[in-house]
């Protein structure tokens, strides 16, 4: 069994979230944290060791390779003189070759940097952190684990577009992310809800980004993300599901470049779009301010109308999990979503709701909040690429 130490990354374009994890039978957490503000003059460490006190420490000016390097010279204490042994890293896109972890190299990762046009805002800056690593731990095994693997048993047609057949084999097709939360949520059921774990559940990952994903037998067969982690929900700052014609309309007649439509779709739209105040559910639940209420009832109906068609996909529902920072915390979005789904045999306690309770439900279909934690799916993998 391998004694050293299992370090995650999650890379955004302006952050690297970490966990370091003691190998052995079952993964064990020893240290979390962030490094946000890349890029800027002046980024910040966030260290957590015990999930409750939170150390902030200003480490000037950092690119990805830099904020590596700060984050190991803090946790010294948590690695306790061992070696890192293994390093995994979140990678949105996996492409249609990757149903499950995979060990990285050079060939792996020029083929993973063909995919970032399908994931502009996070592929380029998840393999920054890949490259980093690579440097920094020249003799770690590298493990890459993919937001799309969770998805890649889908039936074909809810799988493909309705385009002539030749785009489908050129890699247009639905893709599905938020993956490693629908694994880890999968498993979590395996533990505590047997009874779900093999039923027909609809799982809502709801936070700055959201989706959700109709799972039968702990699998996906369905997702509201498609192509790209744009479609679906309305997100933080990302538009949801829009009809084509609309980007159509922006560049003939509107004149806007693809970037310009990028930047507004992935960056000025969803809650922060609607609202025109923010994109944080939080200052929206806050304000009163009717753009706010607009934006959250529009966030709110989409997921409600999701529901009811991953409900159809599945012939039935027997649970519903909330997860994601939204999903787990706000009892205001879990009561908008349930009320009046007592066709799907969904009804909440209030008092239960409103407490964060793990258990909801009061009729036939079960409703739960499972808090989600892709870094620990990632160890896993990488403890299991260590011992072989």
């Amino acid at each position: 069994m391998t004694s050293g130490v299992i370090l995650t990354l999650n890379a955004g374009s302006s952050s690297i979230k970490f966990s370091l994890y003691a190998a052995g039978d079952e993964p064990e957490e020893q240290l979390r944290g962030e490094v946000e503000d890349i890029g800027d003059a002046q980024a910040y460490l966030i260290i957590e060791p015990d999930h409750g006190n939170k150390t902030r420490i200003a480490i000037g000016p950092a690119d990805h390779a830099a904020a590596l390097a700060a984050i190991l010279d803090h946790a010294g204490d948590a690695l306790g003189g061992r070696p890192v042994a293994g390093i995994g890293h979140r990678v949105v896109h996996g492409g249609t070759d990757y149903a499950a972890p995979v060990r990285l190299d050079d060939a792996t990762i020029d083929y993973l940097t063909t995919l970032e046009p399908l994931a502009p805002l996070h592929q380029p800056h998840n393999l920054a952190a890949v490259r980093a690593a690579r440097a920094a731990f020249p003799d770690a095994i590298q493990v890459a684990c993919f937001d799309t693997a969770f998805h890649r048993a889908h039936p074909w047609v809810n799988d493909t577009f309705a385009l002539p057949r030749e785009w489908y084999d050129r890699g247009v097709r639905r893709y599905g992310f938020h993956g490693l939360s629908y694994e880890f949520i999968s498993g979590e059921l395996a533990r505590i809800a047997p009874d779900l774990r093999h039923g027909r559940v609809v799982i809502a990952h709801l936070g700055n980004g959201a989706s959700m994903c109709a799972v039968r037998d702990g699998r996906s067969v369905a997702s509201t993300m498609g192509f790209t982690a744009l479609d679906g929900l309305p997100m933080g700052t990302r538009s949801g599901q829009l009809d084509p014609g609309v980007l159509l309309y922006m560049m003939d007649h509107e004149k806007m470049t693809s970037a310009e439509i990028a930047n507004l779709l992935y960056k000025q739209s969803g809650l922060k779009g609607l609202s025109g105040i923010s994109n944080d559910m939080r200052e929206l639940e806050a304000s009163d301010r009717p753009e706010a209420a607009e934006a959250i009832e529009y966030f709110v109906f989409r997921i409600r109308r999701e529901l009811g068609a991953l409900a159809a996909v599945l012939g039935g529902l027997d649970g519903l999990v909330f997860t994601g920072g939204i999903g787990e915390h706000s009892a205001h979005i879990r009561r908008k979503v349930c009320e009046g789904m007592e066709w799907l045999g969904i009804e909440i306690d209030d008092a239960g709701n409103a407490g964060n309770a793990t258990d909801l439900g009061t009729a036939a279909t079960r409703v739960m909040v499972i808090p989600t934690d892709e870094e620990r799916v990632i160890a896993r993998a990488v403890n299991a690429a260590l011992n072989g």
